[in-house]
């Protein structure tokens, strides 16, 4: 069983407009709302492959709700806890000559908010999957991804984390199965930057001796490279296709390749999913469908490294 995390999950309210003025009115063209979190993320994405999961965060208020029940909609299993006051965040999207992203803060948590999400972490069990995604918001503690490996590090528990900076560095201790840095992530965990095949490898291993087992680095346009506990290293290149949209491919890159390592059990195969899952969702308006992921796999098949 997959479960995944979003702490402070959205409703991205997405607005295009043809051209953005400052002295005038703005009409949108179109506007639509869409769900939120890079956990949720990966949670559509793994059941749109047929992998079970369950979504586990935080929602609040009218905005909450609907989260909810878009997810629901879709057929995602969710399992949120509905906070006292507040509301879910509303992020806008504003989408012109250029893109204007407006993130809005989260509710506040109390302490007994917490609390709950430790007692349904309490059902995670042996050789089930926890996706820790995401910043941390500003009202919950900064260690609270060390508290929740450290809670269940004796459960035999797989982690994922897909974080940035100290959050992810911190996480390493902990011996997730997964990390999933960007190669611009990447360098800034060391003060440097990794362009190179060489800078990505070395810089990989440098993390796998600190606690990863798998590292699993998105390079934008030039692919993708896993570095994994077996100590080989395997390199994708991406599909063919026209960049339309740049939200959630790392996201659905992780999926696909957690889709790919537990279906199939190997590696090179988990990569080439994910690469396609990522490429998908660049290749379309919204997060990829299972059809185009398997069109996009079959073209990566030709590509051996």
């Amino acid at each position: 069983m997959v479960y995944t995390l979003t702490l402070n999950p959205a409703l991205d309210y997405v607005l295009k407009v043809s051209s953005l003025k400052t002295d005038d009115i703005n009409r949108a063209s179109d506007a639509e709302i869409y769900y939120g979190g890079k956990g949720i993320n990966v949670s559509v994405v793994l059941t749109r492959l047929g992998i079970e999961n369950k979504a586990l965060g935080f929602a609040a208020g009218f905005t909450g709700k609907e989260l909810e029940r878009l997810l629901e909609e879709e057929g995602i299993n969710c399992d949120f806890i509905f906070l006292e006051s507040g509301s879910t965040r509303i992020n806008v999207k504003i989408k012109a000559e250029s893109e204007i992203d407006i993130n809005a803060n989260g509710p506040s948590l109390a302490q007994s908010d917490v609390e709950k999400l430790f007692e349904k972490l309490d059902g995670i069990k042996e050789g089930d999957y926890l996706v820790l995604a995401g910043s941390v918001p500003e009202n919950m503690p900064e260690d609270i991804y060390e508290s929740i490996m450290q809670y269940l590090s004796s459960r035999g528990v797989n982690f994922i984390v897909d974080a940035t900076g100290n959050l992810l560095k911190n996480a390493l201790k902990f011996k997730p199965f997964l990390i999933k840095p960007n190669h611009i992530e990447l360098g800034d965990l060391f003060g440097i930057k990794a362009e190179s095949d060489e800078d990505i490898e070395r810089l990989g291993k440098e993390l796998q001796s600190l606690g990863a087992r798998n590292v699993l680095v998105s390079r934008a346009e030039k692919g993708a490279v896993l570095i994994d506990e077996n100590g080989e290293i395997s390199k994708t290149e991406n599909a063919k296709g026209t960049l339309i949209n740049s939200v959630g491919c790392g996201d659905s890159m992780l999926a696909g390749f957690l889709a790919g390592y537990i279906e199939n059990g190997d590696f090179k195969t988990a990569l080439k999913l994910g690469t396609a899952c990522g490429n998908a969702t660049a290749y379309s308006n919204s997060l990829c469908e299972k059809n185009e992921v398997e069109r996009l796999y079959e073209e990566l098949e030709k590509f051996r490294h």
